[in-house]
């Protein structure tokens, strides 16, 4: 019980501070007016990449120790890591059309099939060592994991449509791509829609898509809400379609590739020596 307690008060702390790097320009708007968004986002890169780092470094050695993630499924997170990274390397040395990215294609395959801590793993540390070369540091990383944390959510879904799709005489697996595929399009414009946050409260605009201290929330959600259909909805509606199209093309080859590494990885274990474990005993939790 301390275990789960611990790992969800890390995961919640790397929630929070995200939340906070992204939103305190609304809370604070005098500080965040007199400082401006160069200076601000300057200032907080060292700090949010120290902080993230640690955060990553202490979950991977808390996680090394428990049931849920083993040392042979570190490495292979390292592998896919690295994998993405090289995947941010190429799209900034050659951007794709509009906002599209293929890094969030592994992100959410690699949460789904093993869990949302190992997919905010996924996310972060994808944007974190990509970081190191390309120079783009700030909250994206934060959010990048929020995908991977988020994709344990798909697997109800995924389990009734594939049920109702399978009465229709349609293979179940067609079904779980399909759900995949809508969550891929859900994020392309989260994603986008968060991020803007980052920069939004510094944009000098119309004055009925620019943000201003001492609106009400929803005056506030309305001027945004206008900035957002005006600025970007068809720049994340291109990362939409884009993350669609991947999972659907390549999304089955890659599930069942990383399930099998899950087999290989999961463990049984008895809670009693000498007696083999129940099928309670062995499934392990996510």
């Amino acid at each position: 019980m301390k275990s789960k307690l611990f790992s969800l008060a890390i995961y919640l702390a790397a929630t929070i501070s995200g939340m906070l790097v992204l939103l305190y320009p609304f809370f604070l708007p005098e500080k965040a007016a007199q400082s401006g968004f160069g200076l601000v986002a300057g200032g907080q890169m060292p700090m949010m990449m120290t902080f993230l780092l640690g955060l990553c470094l202490l979950v991977l050695l808390y996680e090394a120790q428990g049931p849920v993630v083993n040392t042979k499924l570190i490495a292979l997170l390292g592998i896919l890591v690295a994998i993405n990274s090289a995947l941010r390397f190429i799209e900034t040395a050659i951007p794709g059309p509009g906002g599209f990215s293929p890094i969030f294609f592994l992100i959410i395959l690699v949460g789904y099939v093993f869990g949302g801590r190992v997919g905010f793993l996924m996310g972060a540390l994808t944007l974190l060592v990509s970081a190191l070369i390309t120079g783009g540091v700030g909250p994206w990383m934060f959010t990048a994991g929020w995908v991977g944390l988020s994709t344990p959510l798909l697997r109800p879904f995924a389990r009734t449509s594939a049920a109702r799709i399978g009465k229709a005489g349609s293979s179940p697996k067609i079904s779980e791509m399909l759900v995949l595929a809508a969550f891929g399009v859900l994020w392309g414009f989260l994603y986008g829609a968060i991020m803007n946050l980052w920069q939004w409260p510094y944009i000098a605009g119309p004055q009925n898509q620019s943000f201003t201290s001492g609106l009400g929330p929803g005056a506030i959600l309305q001027h945004y809400l206008a900035f957002y259909l005006v600025t970007s909805l068809v720049w994340d509606a291109i990362a939409a379609v884009g993350n669609a199209v991947l999972i659907l093309a390549f999304g089955a080859p890659a599930l069942r590739a990383l399930r099998r590494f899950k087999q290989r990885f999961e463990f049984k274990y008895s809670t009693h020596p000498g007696r083999p474990a129940s099928p309670q005993e062995e499934s392990v939790p996510e």
